[in-house]
């Protein structure tokens, strides 16, 4: 690791340390996380542009009586290393191993913990009122990155606070990206602050020259007052934090250990909120991250030398495909649009973005917005795509609801990252949105077998005049050919296999699960049908009534929670039919499923080939010894 971090256990081993010192400090953090995340993957970027910033942190604060929120723990390595998991970080966001966000159980230094951004500000006001409630006098801390500010709950937060006057410290890291690029308005803004040289000085004199005027009491004392705000308004820019009520200090070098220590220091002391505006590169200290930070925000493993990404040989991926389809329907169609929420390289809009400029928007950290965005463009017309991770368009839910599914309009909604997701643990697992899309009326949720059903049910869907979600999971598809568009038959699903004595409907990629496991069980003596679910809403009624009169039990099989998702559908259709014969669902469990490989949980809650056979054996046996 190196010398000086192997000194430090917890920040109280570094506080008393000299500038100097933690400047060799922070070249060790930078090299262990360079030489971790080269191997187990990770948030390079951000987390390397963030080393000054943490110790900075970690040296002014009495962490943890003093409480940092991360928002997001993209940042966060530098966090993980000086508190106490300097040993296991090898096996960041490995099973077992420290996740890669932060984790209340993990460790009492981790306050909060968000795997999407935009939330640290309203936690931290939270927790400073309830500060000021129990009468005690610690910090509050929010480190947010300008990604986080085109968000609408982060400027929430700010007017909060602002609006309170409490004690509270809000540290901008300002490296001018999110994952990609930030957009906007907002983005202009920021730059503009980091563009006025001198800012902060002429500031800071403007104050000691009005501060040394005479005042007289009374009435001639708030007159001054008034005068004051108007001279400093008339010399000073406009500044829109200042505004909101927070005293500004910045913008300042965010690798200026000696200068981030003196602020952070002199906003303790500020009676109020207060804004840091730091200004960070994203990648620093490692030459192939700080020219392409896109790449390193978070890659799979990489030559910790050359910086070269890890790559295999592996057929295109779903959002590949996804992406590469709407630009084969847009060249027919000059209705249809694509919209991301900050990530246009892995949603795929960012191809669809170099063929039509025009056609393809970025709004930025704001699936709410992006959602009714969409849901105007159909209003008026147009039929448009958004491509969004299925755990953000959570954050979009009363609008899919208020918006688009209660006007009705042909929204489609291209769900990625659909099911597990591995490292990312589980702020990311992508397991909850059948159970909160199905229950809507007017939406229809579907989801391919594999990459090629899952590009003809996108062409499907922009076909019918109604709200759609297309479900697909994260990473490579099966590599089956890619027929001409075409589409499916809508709501209805397929037979792959027919069998009298167990049918298995598999929602999504599963479906091949389903196949394995029906060829074992026929080589066990049972005959075992397949049904391609396709669609967890409409459901194919029908079909599911044919397996039901033709076999003696029907198996349900997702990569989704148990509680409300393609299998509880199924259910209740068989309660309101009374069809006769048993139906068992598999399906992940009510909880929250951490980091680790995917295959891991799969084997674990009974969704591999063996499991499903395993507990098919098991439901078959009572019923043959009752014949």
């Amino acid at each position: 690791m190196g010398e000086w971090l192997d000194r430090v256990q917890s920040p109280e081993d570094f506080r008393h340390w000299s500038i100097r010192d933690l400047e060799h400090l922070a070249r060790d953090i930078r090299a262990t996380i360079i030489e971790t995340t080269s191997k187990t993957g990770g948030h390079v970027g951000a987390s390397l542009g963030a080393v000054e910033l943490i110790l900075a942190l970690h040296k002014v604060f009495d962490t943890p009586r003093d409480r940092i929120v991360f928002d997001i723990g993209h940042q966060a390595y530098a966090h993980k290393l000086v508190t106490g998991r300097r040993e296991a970080f090898a096996r960041l966001r490995q099973l077992g191993g420290p996740s890669g966000f932060l984790k209340r159980r993990e460790s009492p230094y981790d306050i909060w913990e968000a795997g999407h951004s935009s939330t640290a500000i309203s936690a931290a006001v939270g927790m400073a009122v309830a500060r000021d409630l129990a009468g005690e006098t610690y910090h509050v801390v929010a480190t947010v990155g300008d990604g986080a500010l085109t968000a609408g709950m982060a400027w929430e937060g700010l007017n909060h606070a602002g609006h309170l006057r409490i004690r509270l410290i809000v540290v901008l890291n300002d490296n001018s990206m999110s994952i990609a690029p930030n957009v906007g308005a907002l983005s202009r803004y920021l730059t503009g602050l980091r563009s006025r040289p001198g800012y902060q000085r002429l500031k800071q004199d403007l104050e000691t020259l009005l501060d040394g005027l005479p005042l007289v009491g009374g009435p001639m004392l708030r007159v001054a007052e008034r005068v004051k705000d108007g001279l400093r308004h008339l010399v000073l820019p406009g500044n829109v934090f200042e505004e909101l009520g927070f005293t500004y200090f910045g913008p300042i070098d965010g690798h200026a250990l000696g200068d981030l220590v003196e602020l952070l220091e002199r906003s303790k002391h500020v009676d109020g909120p207060v804004l840091v505006h730091v200004v960070t590169q994203k990648g620093r200290g490692f030459k192939a991250a700080e020219k392409a930070p896109e790449r390193f925000h978070g890659p799979g493993p990489f030559d910790a030398k050359s910086g070269q990404i890890a790559k295999t040989a592996a057929p295109p991926s779903y959002s590949q495909v996804v992406g590469e389809t709407l630009i084969e329907m847009a060249r027919n169609d000059a209705r249809i649009v694509a919209i991301t929420a900050a990530m246009p390289d892995s949603t795929g809009v960012e191809a669809f973005a170099r063929v039509f400029p025009e056609r393809a928007f970025d709004v930025g950290i704001a699936e709410q917005h992006a959602t009714t965005f969409a849901a105007g463009l159909a209003a008026a017309g147009m039929r448009p795509a958004f491509l969004v991770y299925s755990t953000f368009l959570q954050r979009g839910y009363d609008q899919v609801i208020h918006d688009v599914c209660h006007q009705d309009l042909p929204v489609v909604f291209g769900v990625d990252r659909a099911g597990l997701v591995g490292a990312d643990g589980a702020t990311h697992q992508g397991v909850f949105d059948i159970a909160f899309l199905r229950t809507v009326p007017n939406m229809n949720v579907a989801m391919g077998k594999d990459e090629a059903e899952t590009r003809q049910l996108l062409y499907a869907a922009f076909q019918q005049p109604h709200p759609a979600a297309i479900r697909y999971p994260r990473g490579a598809g099966r590599g089956v050919p890619l027929e001409p568009l075409v589409g499916v038959p809508w709501g209805r699903a397929e037979w792959l296999r027919r069998g009298r004595d167990v049918t298995l409907v598999g929602f999504g990629p599963i479906v091949y699960t389903a196949l394995e496991a029906a060829d074992e069980l026929a080589r066990r003596g049972i005959e075992a049908g397949v049904v391609n679910a396709r669609f967890a809403k409409p459901l194919d009624t029908e079909t599911l009534a044919e397996a039901a009169r033709t076999s003696r039990l029907l198996v349900t099989l997702e990569e989704h929670v148990r509680r409300g998702g393609f299998g509880s559908a199924v259910l209740e259709w068989a309660e309101e039919s009374q069809i006769g014969v048993p139906v068992r669902v598999l399906a992940l469990p009510d909880e929250f499923i951490d980091h680790g490989p995917v295959g891991h949980f799969l084997a674990l809650y009974g969704l591999t080939a063996e499991g499903v056979v395993k507990q098919v054996l098991g439901w078959l046996e009572p019923a043959r010894k009752r014949a």
